[in-house]
């Protein structure tokens, strides 16, 4: 927490209501993940259709994504941040409204927009604000918004729903969101900063990076989206499934439970993994976090007691709080400010595309096998994540190694690629 003391009284004026409305969006979000499931139930879908629904919800993420990123580099973040909480106190009521499946999944679409837009001003503007030296530490410690609020929103929003039914659940989380935009109406909007002509200008120009496709196609881009995309389905699934699977069960154990279970270890292991980050390396911890969605996905696999659901929570909640983070951080350290807002949204819309196919695909897989085994198929989807990872992640084999086992720097590091600029 030392780099905060560095800042002036604006900085962390603006980082403290960015944190604060950050938890509000995040608990308003995660108070429908354990309920709406159920509440689709209840209203007479399929496995399939509960699939299809709850995996819309990234339909409006992708469709977002590439525009709110081209608006959060030109217009600046405030605009995006807005954009999402103004979507997150209204959706809810959207839900209240209607039981068609059709309506919902419209409804379901014009909710993914809010995260689409959050996501991508708040991780841009924190990447911003933070020094290189200091980034992972900084990133880490505003990150905790999301595993905090994935803690409160599902146990408030099951006790709610369970208390007072669904139509005053489906009221806090509008509240939740409307709140959370007061917030961010008073944060101050910096400008986006323009490139600066240093020497770093002349060493990034010959990856200047100028469109959508050419930022896809980058190899510094491309892998962390492909293990984005991978890596969502595993999320889609658990995000979907679970409080189903569960419910299938004679085991004790809350749905609501097992997300805020993971959302503590979520906690705990960001508080030290950003800043230990900055000194062993990005590669390592994201490392860990597939690793860690791939043994979750094999405990759910195998579960049959509370402590099997727990146990999966906790090393879930491991993974997302390192993986999810850490991929932030490395795309930062890979991207300069005038287009950061563009690489994140790309990145992290492979995580999208892979919790929108993972909900009516496994959905599928579920009629046909059972969610049990559902959970086995994520399983040796998620292997291959790491595969890839471990392989193609720098700029040959044994420089990907080396990176994702934490003994070698990044390569697409943008002050790596000054120095080695120098060094010629």
């Amino acid at each position: 927490m030392k780099a905060f003391n560095t800042f002036d009284t604006e900085l962390r004026r603006n980082l403290l209501i960015l944190f604060t409305a950050g938890l509000l969006f995040w608990s308003s979000m995660s108070s429908l993940l354990p309920t709406l499931p159920l509440y689709i139930d209840d209203v007479g879908a399929s496995k399939q259709e509960i699939g299809i629904v709850m995996g819309s919800f990234a339909i409006g993420l992708l469709l977002s994504r590439p525009t709110l990123g081209r608006l959060a580099d030109e217009r600046g973040r405030k605009i995006t941040l807005l954009i999402g909480t103004i979507v997150a106190a209204i959706a809810p009521f959207g839900y209240l409204a209607t039981q068609s499946i059709g309506l919902l999944i419209l409804v379901r679409i014009f909710h993914g927009i809010s995260i689409a837009a959050f996501t991508t001003g708040y991780s841009a503007l924190i990447a911003d604000l933070a020094p290189t030296e200091t980034r992972g530490e900084i990133i880490g410690y505003m990150s905790l918004t999301t595993p905090l609020g994935l803690a409160i929103g599902p146990a408030l929003g099951g006790y709610i729903e369970a208390t007072s039914g669904y139509g005053i659940l489906f009221l806090l989380s509008a509240e939740l969101g409307f709140v959370a935009l007061l917030g961010i109406v008073q944060v101050t909007n910096p400008p986006v900063q323009a490139r600066e002509q240093t020497e770093e200008k002349d060493v990034y120009d010959g990856l200047r990076l100028r469109n959508f496709w050419q930022i896809l196609a980058s190899p510094q881009v491309k892998i962390p989206t492909i293990v984005m995309l991978l890596v969502g389905l595993s999320l889609g699934a658990v995000h979907t499934f679970v409080s189903l699977f569960l419910k299938s069960t004679d085991v004790d154990f809350n749905g609501g439970l097992f997300f805020t279970a993971a959302a503590i270890s979520s906690f705990c292991i960001r508080v030290f993994a950003g800043k230990a980050s900055d000194r062993f390396g990005r590669g390592l911890f994201i490392t860990f976090g597939i690793f860690c969605y791939v043994l979750a996905l094999i405990l759910l696999w195998q579960a049959d007691s509370a402590m099997f659901f727990l146990l999966a929570a906790i090393v879930e909640g491991a993974g997302g709080g390192t993986l999810i983070s850490m991929m932030i951080t490395m795309m930062a350290d890979r991207s300069q400010p005038q287009e950061r807002g563009q690489i994140f949204a790309i990145c992290v819309a492979g995580l999208d595309l892979g919790i929108a196919i993972a909900a009516p695909l496994l959905g599928t897989i579920a009629e046909l096998v059972g969610y049990r085994d559902m959970f086995g198929y994520g399983a040796a989807i998620t292997s291959v994540a790491l595969v890839v990872f471990l392989t193609q992640s720098s700029k040959d084999l044994s420089n990907s190694l080396r990176f994702a086992l934490g003994r070698a720097p990044d390569a697409y590091a943008l002050n790596n690629l000054k120095v080695r600029s120098e060094e010629i």
